[in-house]
């Protein structure tokens, strides 16, 4: 191969990461998304590019129309990528070129008259009010620092609904003990102010007065941290969640989300309205909130079919 030939290679790199580089300025400074989205965009993005690049040579990112987009979606189903997980990554192009078209580098997104793909529904199920009672007043917790942490954390995540990223960013500052609440920093920056229970409030002063024992010069204002001083971090909490649920249920989603979607349907089920559920997870719409009562109609048709005179089956 020429010299010319790459030098042609190098400067068309050059042009895709300086559209990228943009891109990602524009995702952390004016959408405020979380350097973990800004990375799973830009990944897509980036393999789109990679792409288009191997089967249309002289194609460029800004002069794609949907036909190239329509074979790229094809050959990540060729690959066994499943439905949802193509829709989220054509989500990211879609954000991709609508910069594009915001920046007025482009005049029509090439996405514009894209549907989704179907998707089959998958009901998570929540974990029931025994197996939470299991999980915070029957299982033992070792008699340590993490211990104390790691049940703190799992009480914590249960009783407010609060994300893992916003558990990890918790600040001392953001906890009010006469107010009895906690300010959680949301998606997009966001803040929320959470109720928490009284009893709560004296598990945290607790597990304080330990912290204080391991707080080196990196530790920052960050609530929770590792026995090292350092703030915790998106495997350490996910490991310790997983860990203690496995001990408990056989179910086999044992996440952090799972524990917010427990909570958020032990609450409905308990008579919360949809409104407040949406401001406590810190949703933007209810809609995003509507996936979390199928568990509570779940409920209602069971007490609808138990109390009804016509129901023959009671």
């Amino acid at each position: 191969m020429s010299y010319d030939f790459f030098i042609f290679i190098f400067i068309e790199i050059l042009k895709h990461l300086s559209i990228i580089q943009s891109y990602q300025d524009y995702l952390l400074l004016e959408k405020k998304y979380s350097r973990h989205t800004l990375l799973g965009y830009s990944h897509d993005v980036i393999a789109f590019g990679q792409f288009i690049k191997e089967q249309f040579d002289d194609c460029e990112l800004k002069d794609v129309n949907y036909s190239l987009i329509r074979s790229w979606i094809v050959s990540l189903i060729d690959q066994g990528i499943s439905h949802q997980s193509v829709n989220r990554k054509v989500a990211s192009l879609k954000s991709f070129y609508n910069y594009l078209l915001k920046t007025e580098q482009i005049t029509a997104s090439p996405l514009v008259k894209h549907k989704a793909l179907k998707t089959p529904k998958i009901v998570q199920v929540p974990y029931s009010i025994n197996e939470m009672k299991v999980l915070l007043d029957t299982i033992e917790y070792p008699d340590s620092f993490e211990g104390r942490r790691d049940r703190l954390i799992i009480e914590l995540m249960y009783s407010t609904g609060m994300r893992r990223a916003e558990l990890i960013d918790l600040e001392l500052g953001g906890i009010d003990y006469f107010g009895k609440t906690i300010k959680v920093k949301g998606k997009r920056n966001k803040e929320r102010i959470i109720p928490l229970l009284p009893e709560l409030i004296d598990k945290i002063k607790k597990y304080l007065i330990e912290r204080e024992q391991i707080v080196s010069i990196h530790s920052g204002s960050r609530l929770f941290l590792t026995k090292k001083g350092d703030k915790v971090y998106d495997t350490l909490v996910y490991r310790i969640i997983n860990s203690y649920l496995s001990a408990i249920t056989e179910k086999k989603k044992r996440s952090p989300h799972m524990l917010r979607h427990t909570f958020a349907t032990h609450i409905l089920n308990s008579g919360a309205d949809l409104n407040s559920v949406k401001e406590l997870l810190g949703h933007s719409s209810l809609a995003s909130t509507q996936v979390y009562t199928h568990s509570s109609l779940a409920e209602l048709k069971k007490a609808y079919q138990g109390a009804h005179p016509r129901n023959k089956k009671k």
